[in-house]
């Protein structure tokens, strides 16, 4: 099997997921609508409420949606799928590309559904504005595309569900997707060393003349972008050993 067309084959599985199309993009879309419409004369922050909102729903939408497509190793698993691919040209490192592609390109696809909901409503930016959240964002999704196949190797498919869907609901949450929890004090010290408290920044950094992420930020993905793949290997290591 090509990589392309196992590829081709992950993107036509995940638009046919109504679990997606739900969480990853009906959800934040209905919320941001309802939300920021209803305060489009609203600020927050010194930022408009719309644009503020904007990028939580964004944060939240794309932090599912390539959690989703990596866990659904967990399913492949279970019907012995995993061990079908391992008889086939497919090597192990195109399989979870394609895991992880196809995440991204979902995460893009409710990105852009959820930006120009936003113009709609009288959010504006300029390109360079538009395309520096764009790249923030998919920087911050990578612990979290790392999570997704994690999952999959630890958690059964009975409880992939209410994890994937309670677990992101609830890093949105400390993150500030929603709004934000804390604006100072030990709480707030806390959240900083989440990947999702940044991906949330992320879609704001583009907010309030161009500023960009700090050095925190950077070193927070990347060392847990770092310690999830260390896990995730170990624990698919043992997993293939378990059916060999």
């Amino acid at each position: 099997m090509k990589r392309f067309t196992y590829l081709r084959f992950e993107l036509l599985r995940t638009i046919r997921n109504r679990r997606f199309l739900i969480f990853s993009l009906a959800f934040p879309l209905v919320l941001f609508l309802t939300i920021a419409g209803a305060h489009k004369n609203l600020s927050l922050e010194g930022i408009s409420f719309p644009l503020y909102y904007l990028s939580g729903m964004a944060a939240w939408g794309s932090m599912n949606a390539v959690i989703s497509s990596g866990a659904r190793v967990a399913q492949e698993r279970s019907i012995g799928w995993t061990r079908q691919l391992r008889i086939t040209p497919l090597k192990t490192s195109d399989y979870f590309t394609a895991k992880v592609l196809s995440g991204y390109l979902m995460a893009l696809f409710s990105i852009v559904v959820l930006a120009l909901a936003g113009t709609l409503i009288g959010v504006r930016l300029s390109a360079v504005e538009w395309l520096t959240m764009l790249g923030l964002l998919l920087v911050g999704l990578i612990p979290f595309a790392v999570l997704g196949i994690l999952l999959g190797h630890l958690v059964s498919v009975d409880s992939l569900g209410p994890v994937i869907g309670g677990g992101t609901s609830l890093l949105a949450l400390l993150g500030g997707a929603y709004g934000p929890l804390a604006t100072s004090g030990v709480f707030l010290t806390v959240v900083k060393y989440l990947p999702s408290y940044w991906l949330v920044q992320a879609g704001r950094s583009a907010l309030g003349g161009g500023n960009v992420w700090p050095a925190q930020a950077w070193i927070v993905l990347a060392v847990w972008s770092v310690v999830l793949a260390r896990i995730a290997a170990r624990v698919y290591r043992r997993d293939t050993a378990r059916v060999s």
